[in-house]
Formats: C-alpha cells, sequence, structure tokens
C-alpha cells in the first residue's frame, strides 16, 4: 500500500498477476460449471496441465537462449507410436526404446546443428523437422492415427500409479520443474544459457561455448517431449497421433511465454 492506502499495482510481477486471473477462473468455472469440482474432473485437468507443463520447461529452455523449438510436438506423438507400435508387432521392449531414444536424439541433434552451425533460423528448422518427423513416422513406421499401449505394459501401469490419490504426472512434472530450476539458477551452465540468450556474440567472446550449448539444448528439448509423450500414453492407454495438427504447440509457447519468458531471450 502507499502513503494514502492504496495498493502499488506496479508490485505485481507477471507471474503474480497470472497467478491471480488462474486462482479467479478456477473460481468461476467451479461455480458455474456443474461437476467441475469433481475428482474425475480435477484429476483430468491436473494431468493435462502436467504434461503442457513439461513440455513448457523444453521449450522453455531453447526460448531463452533465443531460439523455438516448433517440432515439440510432432517428437512427442511420433516418438511414442512409433515406440507403442514397435512393441504391439513383437520388438523387444529395451530395443524398442532404443531405437526411439536414439531416433529422438538424432532429430534434437539435427535441430541443433543446423540453428547453431549452418545459421539456418530456428523457427524454419524445427518447422521443417516437425513435418518431416509426422509425415516419416505416419507413412512408413505406424499403420493407425492411434496406437494404444500393449496390454500389461509399464507405461499403462504407470498410468494407474498415484501418491496420495495424485496422478504421478504431477510428480515428474514438479520434478522436472525443480532440476531445471536448479539447472538455470545455480549452475555455470544455466547461468551460460542465460548469457547466451541476453547477448550471444558477447558470451562467445568471453569463451562461452554458444554453439554445442545450443546443439544441447535442442537435444534435451526433444528427450523432455519423448518423456511427456510417454506419461500422455500412460494416462490414455494409447497415443493419437493427431495431436501434431492441434493447438497444443501453441500452448506451450504461450505458458512458457506467460511464465516470464520472452521470445527474444
Amino acid at each position: 500500500m502507499n502513503a494514502i492506502g492504496r495498493p502499488n499495482w506496479r508490485r505485481l510481477n507477471q507471474e503474480g498477476i497470472v497467478f491471480a486471473i488462474a486462482i479467479l477462473l478456477f473460481a468461476a468455472a467451479a461455480i458455474g460449471l456443474p461437476g467441475f469440482l469433481t475428482a474425475d474432473n480435477l484429476v483430468a485437468i491436473v494431468r493435462s496441465v502436467s504434461v503442457l507443463g513439461i513440455l513448457a520447461l523444453g521449450m522453455a529452455v531453447v526460448i531463452i537462449g533465443r531460439g523455438i523449438d516448433l517440432s515439440a510436438v510432432a517428437i512427442m506423438a511420433m516418438s511414442v507410436a512409433w515406440y507403442l507400435q514397435l512393441l504391439n508387432t513383437g520388438t523387444a521392449d529395451g530395443l524398442a526404446f532404443i531405437y526411439v531414444l536414439a531416433g529422438v536424439l538424432a532429430i534434437g541433434l539435427l535441430n541443433g546443428f543446423l540453428v547453431a552451425y549452418a545459421d539456418v533460423p530456428a523457427i524454419f528448422v524445427t518447422l521443417a523437422t516437425g513435418s518431416f518427423v509426422f509425415g516419416y513416422v505416419r507413412s512408413q513406421l505406424i499403420t493407425q492415427d492411434a496406437v494404444p499401449v500393449p496390454q500389461g505394459h509399464w507405461v499403462e501401469l504407470l498410468g494407474g500409479v498415484r501418491f496420495l490419490d495424485i496422478p504421478v504426472e504431477v510428480f515428474v512434472f514438479a520434478g522436472l520443474a525443480f532440476l531445471v530450476f536448479l539447472f538455470l539458477r545455480y549452475t555455470k551452465w544455466g547461468r551460460f544459457i542465460y548469457f547466451a540468450g541476453d547477448n550471444p556474440v558477447a558470451a562467445r567472446n568471453i569463451g562461452i561455448p554458444v554453439r554445442p550449448m545450443l546443439v544441447l539444448r535442442y537435444a534435451l528439448s526433444a528427450v523432455v517431449a519423448l518423456i511427456a509423450g510417454l506419461l500422455t500414453a500412460a494416462s490414455l492407454h494409447s497415443i493419437n497421433t493427431r495431436v501434431v495438427n492441434s493447438t497444443l504447440l501453441y500452448d506451450i509457447v504461450l505458458v512458457a511465454v506467460i511464465g516470464g519468458i520472452g521470445l527474444s531471450g
């Protein structure tokens, strides 16, 4: 409050404003929508928000360094669809996962290499690789849009895991968010990411390995997308590749920006 007893709105930061709006919207929905506060509905909301938050973590690390990853949703959906397809056709679980993880890392490293060393704008690179991943996997590696999880597989069992009646996705999101926070805030490499995003030329001049770190960020984003895809399949017992054509990608970028990360780094 100021001297005449009025609140000083300038003290509110962006995160505080977003949090206040979220509380108001939640209260309005609870009052105006019958069944909104039911346990099943709240669990569904928490699960979807957790997966969105995980994807936004990977996107945030890329955006902080003045990049963007438009291939994240394609990697999330198509990598898990391929993994489930391999399982459904009899491929050993460990071998199938190695194939998929190698493919995900290859796409992430390719994104980073083209952006860092070929100086191709990130928006064009990741849009192209996302389109390629979707088209190639859908036409060559899977046979249907929605690929089910094999019955009794660990992904299916993971979807039923709860602690204190809270879905496991929430704890995975919280754990990843905490690790990303610690990495960016308290490690040398995390600070390097901020320096490179603020002024890449100056960062390079003082010896920060800007280009290798850029490659690493896109690889990390791809792996985070795979984790989000596995959690999606765990909660739904399948993965629907049509999500690639949804608005999920815009939601991810929006969450990162609302969280206080500028698209300019």
